[in-house]
């Protein structure tokens, strides 16, 4: 009994270590997995290897790797790739006053 509710604990603590909340703004509408966000302020839920983009009633679930670089960094800034219609595909956040990286992938 004693085992179940130790790997019980272990396993809520892996889960919380690795659940996260961060606010963005997007200035431009964004291709994020194939979904088209309009610009304005999101709240991205990160829980392993799945972020949700949450605006308003409207969520956007994405896959997501998280990586953690050395320095933390002075301000969040995206990396985005064009497609061939125009529109900007989200490839990567640096989050500001973190060293936390999301990578968007399809």
């Amino acid at each position: 009994m004693i085992k179940k509710v130790l790997i019980s604990f272990a396993t809520l603590a892996v889960a919380a270590a690795s659940a996260a909340t961060y606010k963005v703004n997007l200035l431009e509408p964004t291709l994020v997995n194939g979904q088209e966000l309009k610009a304005g302020q999101y709240k991205i839920d990160v829980n392993g290897d799945k972020a949700v983009f949450h605006n308003g009633k409207h969520a956007t679930e994405a896959p997501v790797k998280v990586e953690t670089a050395g320095d933390k960094f002075k301000q969040t800034s995206f990396r985005y790739d064009r497609n061939p219609d125009g529109k900007l595909k989200l490839q990567e956040i640096k989050l500001g006053g973190s060293n936390t990286t999301l990578v968007f992938a399809e």
